[in-house]
This record gives C-alpha cells, structure tokens and sequence, in this order.
C-alpha cells in the first residue's frame, strides 16, 4: 500500500484524481512515525549548539512532507465531501493533534529553540527568522510546556478532542444543509424569481430525476427565494428551515443538532484556557493577535455599534414602511431580502439581476487579473492540463516579468457535497528548502457561486464579485510572499485580527468606476455598464450600511461575549439575546437557531476572533484611503502596499507593516465614511 500511495509519493500538485480513502490513514501514519524517528535524530544532534538549518529548517522540512499528504485530504473532504473520505479524515484528527501536541510539550525541542534564540547566530538572523523564534517560543507556553504532566496529558486529551468536535460540527451542518429540500410541481409557486434562479432549480430537480424544481438550502438556492419569491408563506418555509439547521428546531428537529456539539467546545477551550492560566479562552485568543486586551476588543465593537445603530434604526424604519406601503405590515426576518430588493430597485431602479447580466464570470476574472496586474506588476495566465478534484475547476499561474511566482486553483460553484461559503486555503507555502530550492507557494480559492446554466456562462451578482476579489485578496497574500521562511511566509504567522487586511482591501476596485470598467461587460454583448446603471449602482453602495454593520457587530459581540464569559450561568441564546438586546434593531423568530450553524467559530479558525473582519475593515479602508489620495491605480502606491503588506507576510507585526504603508497609525474614520455611517457622509 505504501509504495504505490500516492500521498507519499514526491509530487509537484497533488494528484487529486488518484486519492482514495484508503490512501490516508496509511500515509499519515507513515509520515507522524518517520517525523518523530527524525526529530530525535535531530534533537540528538542539535542539542549541545543548535542552529537555524539543523533545527529550523530541518522541521520545516518535516511539516512540509506532512502537510502536502494532509492539505489535500483536508482540501477533498470540505469540497468532495463522502462517507467514506470524511471517516478516513476523521480517524486522522486525533493522531495529528496527538503529535502536535507532542512537539508543544517536546521539552528538549523547546531548549533548542531557547539555545538558538539566544545563541550569537540568532543576532545576525533577518527579522523574519528573529520574529519565527519569538512567536515558537511563543506558541510553546501557548502549548502547554509550562505544565506539570498530568496537566499536560489533559491539555493534549482537550486538543484531540476540540479537533474532533470542530470536525462534527462542521459535518452536521452541511449534513443538515443537505437533509432538507422542497420539490416544486407548479412554476407558478416560483412567482418573482428570475429566470435563472428557476433554471438552476429544474437543473437541480433533474439531476435527482426529479420532475418540475427543486429548492434547497445551498446558498444560491436560498437566496434567490429570500429575495425574489412574491410567495411569503415560501419564504418563511424556507428561512425556517435555512435557520434551524442542525438545531432542536425546525422542519429536521433533533436530526444533527449541533447543541451539544457548542456546549462541549465552549467548556473544553474554557478548561483550556483556565489550564494555561487564561481567565477565559477570549484572553487565549488574544495572546496571538494584534489586539491588546479583551476591553479593547469589547470597546472596539461597541464603539462601532454605538455610531451604527442610528443608521441601522433608520433603515429599517424606512424599509418597515415601504413593506407597509406594499401591504405588509408587519415585516418579519424572512421578509427583510424581499422587501430590501424591491426598496433597492424602487429608490434606485436597480436590482442585483439586472446587474448580474454584465458579470459573466470570465469578464470578471480577466478584469479582476488586469486590476491586480496594473497594481503589483504581476501577469496572470491560465494553465491546463492539470490534475484537479472536479471539472469545473481551474488552475492559473503567476508570474513577475516573465519568472513564476505560484500558482492557484479556483473551484467558484456551489454543488452537493461542498462545503458552504468563500474561503482560501494554502495548499503549499513559499519557502527555501534545505537544498537551497526555492518551493513556490500553491492556493485553493473557493466559493460557492451560481453555476452556469445551459449555454449561460456562470453569472455573478455584484455581491459574489466582492466575494471573488475578498478571497483573492486572500490568495494574494498567500502567493505573493517575498519570504523565504515557512513560518512567516504568505499568511503563515499573520495575526488573525490583521489577516483579512488583503482580503477586504481588495473588495474595494468593485467600487472603483475604474475598476468596474475592467470587470463588467454584458455576456451576450460585451457592451460596458452603462453610465446610469453604474451610477446607481454607486447611489446604492451604502444602501441599509447600517442594517448590515449591526448585523456583524452582533456576530462579533456574541462570539467574543460568548468565549469571554463563559461559565457565568448563561446559556448559549442567553448570551446571543442579550447581544441583540444591545445592538439589533430587528428581532428574528424565537426558534431562529444561528449559532448551531456559525461555523465560523465553532469549526474555523474566528472562536472569540470574529471581530477580526470589523478589526481589519478599519485597516483596509484607512490603506485605501491612500489611494483615494494618489489614484486607485497608481503603480507606486500598489507596490507600496505589496511591499509593506503582502510581501511581508507575518516577518514583523501587523501594526509595524501597516504604519511602514501609510506612515501613522490607522483612523476609524475612513471606514464609516466608506460606508456612509459618518455624519460627514450623511
């Protein structure tokens, strides 16, 4: 089985196509025990004198072996997701957060990094390589060294088990997300939607043999009935359904309810962060981000919501009597996107489908890659001939005058067995090997859009063009790290209150005249927006800014409230009521059941960090700023910002690259005058 497993074999990309589930657990096994025969070799020779490449490099050249076999079993099982993948992957969890927490409590391992930081070679290291060694010595104490070994032995038992929990949770989801669906005989039923949304859900229909639609809970799906369906009863069929996932409520009641699952997580990281001497996991959180203190944090947000809640109150006053002027008096949460749609394209006379026709996914991608060229001097090109995990995706290359860079996939539709949502994953980091081989960096980009229909190219509302450009964003960071050191390359080391920086400093060209120019073209014209649909577009940029900033603000305050005090006697909705209590302005129905589906926290990296988006939104805007002052496509300003931002990866704190761009610390005030929520702006 070994010889011929191709997660062990020497590859450039993995070769997805040949990856099967029995492939993984072997693979792993092999390489956790060939790691730690290597370690003590190593520890045994780097002992008395360690040094950079012997300790260092030496273990990033076992963690890259690791995890060019893990990245892409993890990458398969979130978009290729089956019972028997998801069973090998899951059996794996355990036996990794077993040999992580291993090295974390490696005391001999921890000496060397001590010896090596304080050795006379460490005063001539660049900063990147003095930055790694402070943040491992870091991480060390974060792992546990400190502890006696019965403490020890639970901190490992509590990580092997959060691992698979978070697994769980996410497993339940998108096994809730698939247990629900509604077949629909009568098209009539559909009145409102768009054509396309109807063409997608007889496609849907016929790939189960299927007569007439079929609507489900993907997110295309969901939205297109949230928004456009005239059929009230509809939507509140479906919003209920969409919001009590995995949950004791619902149409699935008790069928992968995640509550238990919550529970379980809270106390654990709770139990952690008590073992580490943390007052509560949101103090944990902390200790590796750009944040000081949980009242910064805490201050932070409710400043925020403090300045948006009057925008916020004023926009639902004016959509609460729009619904009445329609003969709906008594607006409810699944009549929000209905009725917002229909006041968008009243005050405007626009509406995200009619924009939808001039984003035609290839117009955007070329217009994304021209913007992103004329900024960092780079050239795109599509590749083929690759190996990949489904037709639909695809593989493109950059270069710098005329010599690679990296490479990354783009899997953008939404399709059974994938997770939800927008996200990027690095599948291979930048780095110089122990051979003195430059290893290029490799990212996965997905998103979960509205495929193409028919003849139809995939075509994409301006809110999923943003999302395009925020995970680029992403990839960009990741792809084009100047550094030559695992442990600081592309996102690696990043704080996690600065890492969406790139991402949402990115999302700003879809705003940019200039930039939309690039990106849009009608898909069966290729005529430009014209001028009047482009100016209302603009007209409605900040169109509810203040509905959707308390919106975040009550995902930020109930995560980091949740994780800071838990234990005090409140339950899980005890805490998100008394959130909502502060900054929501329109109450969802008592069965709503959000945090069962806010994966974010539970199964990704944001536990007491989701206020990261609002964090970094404030650096993004204020970044941008410089570029409203010297033009939005100023080369010099756009390699400013590579240089300082993204070629620097995590090699310094986020605070110092920031200032290093802009030249002073980052003001509040570009942001909520971006989004219209200033009394300048008003």
């Amino acid at each position: 089985m070994t010889a011929n497993n191709p997660l062990l074999q020497d590859f450039d990309l993995p070769p997805y196509s040949a990856i099967r589930p029995e492939h993984v657990e072997p693979a792993i096994d092999s390489i956790l025990a060939d790691n730690r025969a290597a370690i003590a070799e190593l520890l045994g020779r780097q002992a008395s004198q360690p040094s950079w490449d012997g300790l260092v490099l030496a273990l990033d050249e076992l963690n890259d072996r690791l995890g060019r076999a893990w990245s892409p079993v993890s990458h398969l099982n979130a978009v290729c997701n089956n019972a028997e993948l998801r069973a090998a992957y899951e059996t794996c969890l355990p036996k990794l957060s077993e040999y992580s927490t291993e090295l974390g409590h490696n005391r001999a391992l921890y000496e060397a990094y001590h010896a090596l930081a304080a050795s006379p070679e460490a005063a001539g290291f660049e900063v990147a390589q003095q930055t790694i060694l402070k943040h491992s010595l870091r991480d060390f104490h974060l792992s546990g060294i400190d502890l006696p070994e019965a403490e020890k032995q639970r901190f490992g038992a509590i990580q092997i088990k959060l691992s698979e929990l978070g697994s769980r949770f996410s497993n339940q989801l998108l096994d809730a997300t698939q247990a629900w669906s509604k077949q629909v005989s009568e098209e009539a039923a559909l009145a409102g939607l768009t054509d396309s949304a109807k063409a997608q859900m007889k496609q849907a229909a016929e790939a189960k043999g299927l007569d007439g639609w079929l609507i489900t809970l993907e997110f295309p799906s969901y939205f297109a009935v949230m928004t456009y369906a005239d059929d009230r009863a509809l939507r509140e069929e479906l919003y209920a359904a969409y919001c009590t996932r995995a949950s004791d409520q619902g149409p699935n009641a008790g069928q992968h309810d995640n509550s238990p699952v919550m529970l379980e997580i809270l106390a654990l990281r709770q139990e952690l962060a008590k073992l580490l001497g943390f007052a509560n996991y949101a103090e944990l959180s902390l200790a590796t981000k750009m944040a000081e203190s949980t009242d910064q944090v805490l201050h932070f947000l409710r400043d925020l919501a403090l300045r948006s809640k009057p925008f916020a109150a004023q926009d639902l006053a004016e959509l609460q009597a729009f619904a009445a002027e329609q003969g709906c008096r008594d607006l409810q949460s699944w009549d929000v996107g209905y009725y917002s749609e229909k006041l968008r394209e009243q005050r405007y006379s626009i509406s995200q489908e009619i924009l939808r026709a001039y984003f035609p996914i290839d117009k955007v991608l070329g217009g994304l890659f021209a913007i992103v060229e004329k900024l960092y001097g780079i050239q795109i090109e599509e590749l083929s001939g690759f190996d990949s995990w489904h037709p639909d995706v695809r593989l493109f290359e950059i270069k710098e005058q005329g010599q690679h860079v990296g490479r990354f996939f783009f899997d953008l539709y939404a399709r059974a067995n994938k997770r939800g949502g927008a996200w990027m994953d690095g599948a291979r980091d930048k780095r110089r090997s122990a051979s003195g081989k430059l290893i290029s960096p490799v990212a996965n980009l997905v998103c979960n859009f509205t495929p193409s229909v028919g003849d139809k190219p995939a075509l994409l509302t301006h809110d999923e063009v943003t999302t395009l450009f925020h995970e680029f964003g992403h990839g960009l960071h990741h792809l084009l790290t100047r550094v030559e050191h695992a442990g600081a390359s592309g996102i690696n080391g990043v704080a996690w209150d600065a890492v969406e920086l790139p991402s949402q400093f990115m999302e700003n060209w879809c705003w940019e005249p200039e930039g939309l120019a690039l990106i849009s073209g009608h898909y069966q014209t290729g005529d430009a927006l014209p001028q009047n649909l482009l100016d209302k577009m603009l007209a409605a940029k900040n169109f509810q800014s203040g509905l959707m900033m308390v919106r975040q603000l009550e995902f930020s305050l109930f995560d980091f409230e949740l994780h800071a005090t838990h234990g005090d006697g409140r339950s899980v909705l005890e805490v998100l009521e008394g959130i909502r209590d502060e900054v929501s302005v329109l109450r969802p129905p008592a069965y709503n059941r959000f945090p069962n589906s806010f994966a974010h926290i539970f199964a990704g990296g944001y536990a007491a960090g989701y206020y990261s988006y609002k964090w970094a939104e404030v650096l993004s805007a204020d970044a941008f700023s410089r570029f409203e002052e010297e033009g939005v496509f100023n080369s010099a300003t756009g390699r400013a910002f590579r240089e300082a931002i993204l070629a620097r990866g995590g090699s310094q704190e986020p605070m110092q690259l920031f200032v290093d761009f802009r030249g002073r610390e980052p003001s509040i005030d570009p942001l909520l005058r971006h989004l219209g929520l200033s009394q300048e702006a008003a």
